[in-house]
């Protein structure tokens, strides 16, 4: 992986610190738009951490591919993986 390990790994406990959050929420019976608004910003946490890992598999892996056609085979991951990310 290329991306900036410090920052994936802050977010990723960020998100967890959050995810525990809900549960204990969830437990409490809290509100629901309340637990909801929660589940929203911790995809939020996830969703920029996922950037971080594409951009920097795009600058690296893809851009330093050594053949054409490893890059191509790079280019089809990253286009599958938007595929799902988008749908």
């Amino acid at each position: 992986m290329m991306a900036d390990e410090k920052k994936v790994t802050r977010l990723l406990k960020t998100a967890r610190g959050q995810l525990d959050g809900i549960l204990k929420m969830v437990e409490e019976n809290r509100y629901c738009i309340d637990i909801s608004q929660q589940i929203m910003a911790t995809e939020a946490i996830l969703n920029r951490v996922n950037k971080e890992i594409l951009t920097a598999h795009l600058k690296h892996c893809v851009q330093e591919a050594k053949t054409d056609e490893e890059r191509a085979q790079k280019v089809d991951e990253l286009a599958d993986t938007l595929g799902r990310i988008l749908k």
